[in-house]
Order: structure tokens, then sequence, then C-alpha cells
């Protein structure tokens, strides 16, 4: 797997879009209720000769254990649909941020029981939540059990009105 920058994205032909379909609908392994394209992982798929796809993959964290599963599912859904040759690429530049994740994925998160993360709408750092809503009852009167969850990328809190534990998917 080759690392670099995203280039300046080009018009998709529609075999392309296919292909981005196709790689987009694989499912996180960490966090399976999203696919890659809601997590917004997906940065570009390009046909470079007939059968020879490059997909352009940018990691949640530089060092996200996940990425090598995410390439080989990749390279399995492609090869299943007619591409023989397929590389994927990492991409570090732009880095992935929570807001790279759809709305339709935070909705499955907050469905799956996981707190979303929200949206950073300002430019600058990332504003510290003061509050996490449960996902289970609405309550924002949580606390923090632990910094870190099943992955880094999450953090274990529970909900002080129902007693229930959640995961918060940290904003980044």
């Amino acid at each position: 797997m080759v690392t670099g920058t995203a280039a300046a994205p080009a018009a998709m032909t529609p075999l392309e879009q296919e292909l981005a379909r196709l790689a987009g609908s694989v499912p996180d392994p960490e966090l399976p209720v999203l696919t890659l394209e809601e997590l917004g992982v997906l940065r570009g798929v390009h046909l470079e000769s007939p059968g020879k796809v490059t997909v352009q993959l940018t990691p949640t964290y530089t060092g996200c254990p996940a990425i090598e599963a995410m390439t080989a599912d990749i390279e399995q859904v492609l090869h299943e649909n007619g591409i023989p040759d397929v590389s994927v690429v990492r991409v570090l530049s732009p880095a992935w941020s929570t807001d790279d994740i759809s709305a339709e994925g935070r909705r499955k998160l907050a469905e799956f029981g996981i707190a979303p993360p929200r949206p950073h709408t300002a430019e600058g750092p990332v504003a510290l939540p003061l509050s996490v809503r449960c996902p289970h009852c609405g309550s924002t009167d949580t606390e923090l059990l632990s910094r870190f969850s099943s992955t880094a990328c999450k953090a274990l809190r529970r909900c002080v009105a129902c007693r229930e534990p959640f995961d918060h998917f940290k904003e980044l």
C-alpha cells in the first residue's frame, strides 16, 4: 500500500462511480453498522486501465489498525465484481476528521447506541463537549468511565439518568 496525498478530484466515469459505490458499501471492520462511505474514509476510485483500479482510502488516524482489514475488504468486493487488479493507497492529507462522517452515519451510530460526534462548525480547534447526550434516553447527564473504549476512537461513558453504559465516538 502506498501513502500519499489526495489529488484534485476529477470527474468520475459511470464505471468509477459504480466501483466507488461498491467500495463504499464495505462495512467498517470496527463499526460494522457504518459503511466506509458513511464513515467518510473513501477518498476516490480511479480506473487506471481496463481491469486495474486504484482506491484512495484515508485512515481515521495514522495508526488505525482497521486500515488493513478495510483494504482487504475493498480488494475482495472489487475482485468479486470483476476487477482483477486493485490497488488501495492510503491518503493522509487532508486528514480524516469526524466531520467526514455522513448525516446517515451519525444517525446509524446513535441508533446503534453510540453517541455520535458533534459536527465541527467553525475553523480552528475542535471544541471539547461539556456534555454528551445519552443515545438511549437522551439525557445530557452522563459521565466518563474511560477515555478509551473498544477502539481508540471511542470513549466509554455512562448515563447518570438511565444508568446505561454507552460508547461515544470522539470528535477529531
